[in-house]
């Protein structure tokens, strides 16, 4: 049955991905504030997916430590753990103008790369070293300008629960570079939707949104500030899961 089930949970994902990019291909005609709804209303709905077809609930904690302005959320990082293809979508509906950074050969697939070019994502060629550094910079000012809020995953890529952490030096980058907050965030979704692995594990999968490193801070002692405050709330979320016996309940392996 949780095999079935864990089938069951992939076949509609992508399904429902699929719908939502289809049904929503007119809106390349207007805005990419219209585009950024839309994939807020697919995140909504995989998630939902997710509760219903594996028993996977969601908590978001911390939602008051971000940022506010007079007319909504101003520019603003925010540097998340990844442990699994959760956090690509699941922090969508709770910021006002989501941005990505993510591998340029995402742009490249069809229809998924078309939408992520329209809401403004940023790529990266990681094979360019200081030259996508200075293209990055560049699009993250502009996104800065325009109130966005740039999602960025400080260790590049996901990593299984357990494994040690992995911080990169691109979240200290344009720390200095836009001169604004960062906002930590810690999760334990690897222990329901594990890196590369078909299983999926019901339970309660917490989002913390940790309180925010202020604008001014130099850079260095920042990422260390930052690892510290999001290694130590995720392994403190994944201990709290374990003791309610959710999720698989031996270490995931460090691959």
């Amino acid at each position: 049955m949780p095999q079935l089930r864990a089938l069951a949970a992939n076949i509609v994902f992508y399904v429902v991905t699929i719908l939502w990019m289809l049904v929503c291909i007119p809106l390349f005609l207007g805005p990419s504030r219209w585009v950024t709804a839309a994939m807020k209303g697919w995140a909504r709905t995989c998630m939902v997916v997710l509760h219903w077809l594996v028993g996977i609930r969601w908590e978001v904690r911390g939602l008051e430590n971000l940022p506010r302005g007079e007319n909504g959320q101003p520019g603003f990082l925010l540097a998340s753990k990844h442990q699994s293809v959760w956090e690509t979508f699941g922090l969508l509906p709770y910021l006002d103008g989501p941005i990505y950074i993510l591998k340029k050969e995402l742009m490249a697939i069809p229809f998924y790369g078309w939408f992520a070019a329209k809401a403004g994502m940023i790529p990266v060629e990681r094979s360019r070293n200081a030259q996508a550094l200075r293209d990055m910079t560049k699009r993250a000012q502009q996104a800065m300008a325009d109130d966005r809020q740039i999602i960025i995953f400080p260790e590049g890529t996901r990593r299984p629960v357990d494994a040690e952490p992995d911080y990169k030096s691109g979240i200290a980058h344009l720390y200095k570079q836009l001169d604004v907050p960062v906002v930590p965030v810690a999760l334990n979704s690897g222990l329901f939707w594990p890196r590369r692995q078909f299983a999926r594990y019901p339970g309660t999968l917490v989002l913390s949104i940790l309180p925010p490193i202020e604008a001014g801070t130099d850079a260095r002692p920042m990422l260390a500030e930052l690892e510290r405050m999001i290694e130590t709330e995720t392994a403190k979320l994944v201990a709290e899961a374990r003791a309610k016996g959710e999720g698989p309940q031996l270490a995931s392996s460090v691959d």
